[in-house]
């Protein structure tokens, strides 16, 4: 499986803080990338870095062999994105706001319906979005992620404000989509258990550095081998972190 998304000691300083530092991540195309980390960690700051909302203060990245800045808009249209709390025209029906994105990506008016129906919005579609409820605004982010059926999906905590049933089915959705459109999908979120459910690699960060990427079966055999839970990914997680952690106290000290 060839990787469709590479980034190369991407970095990204405020000052002197290093939001995002010296990351080097192997995304592979048809995969579900779980990208993992407490707040503050990094994960949006990356993502905004590979959506252009954001520019790097070092390093360069790939997408589809296409490179940034230089192929930025064809880049950009092979990507749906669902970044942070999504934003909408209050005074437009949810339909309308989905048709806004249709029109500038140039698709056909059908699209429109068809990403209502796949987050399951389609009886919404025409009240208007300031009625929404927190989880339906959500549900209607990720429609304009998904509208057109993008090969490229960079999602950032889709299921934030979602009620139980409500995050069991996006979960299955999210899971489908690389099958059902040959899509590949870059995916935060605090909500381990499920992540672990649908990743098939994992990338953890703390204080904005790479702590492991691959697979979930290795992180398993790598927290084995080093005497750490191994049980489920949120132990696993949490154990990483706090060595991390210490070791950052340790080297302050010093």
């Amino acid at each position: 499986m060839t990787d469709i998304i590479i980034t190369q000691h991407l970095t990204k300083s405020y000052k002197n803080f290093k939001a995002v530092d010296d990351i080097t991540l192997h995304i592979r195309k048809g995969s579900i990338y779980g990208f993992l980390g407490p707040n503050g960690a990094g994960k949006s700051t990356t993502m905004k870095m590979l959506l252009g909302l954001t520019a790097p203060t070092k390093g360069n990245f790939m997408i589809d062999n296409m490179t940034f800045p230089a192929d930025r808009v064809n880049i950009l249209k092979k990507i749906g994105s669902f970044i942070e709390s999504p934003s909408f025209y209050p005074n437009l029906t949810g339909r309308e706001n989905l048709d806004i994105i249709r029109r500038i990506l140039e698709l056909p008016a059908s699209s429109v319906d068809e990403a209502l129906d796949l987050v399951g919005l389609s009886e919404f579609g025409n009240r208007l979005a300031k009625k929404y409820s927190l989880g339906m605004k959500q549900r209607l982010g990720l429609a304009s992620a998904l509208i057109g059926e993008p090969p490229i999906l960079i999602l950032d905590e889709p299921t934030n404000g979602l009620d139980p049933s409500g995050i069991h089915e996006i979960r299955n959705l999210i899971k489908s989509l690389p099958k059902r459109y040959d899509c590949t999908i870059l995916i935060s979120s605090h909500m381990l258990s499920e992540i672990e459910l649908i990743a098939d690699d994992i990338g953890i960060l703390n204080h904005g550095k790479l702590l492991y990427e691959g697979s979930l079966e290795d992180l398993r055999n790598s927290a084995r081998k080093a005497g750490f839970e191994a049980d489920n990914l949120e132990e696993m997680f949490l154990t990483m972190i706090d060595k991390d952690n210490a070791l950052r106290k340790q080297r302050a000290k010093l």
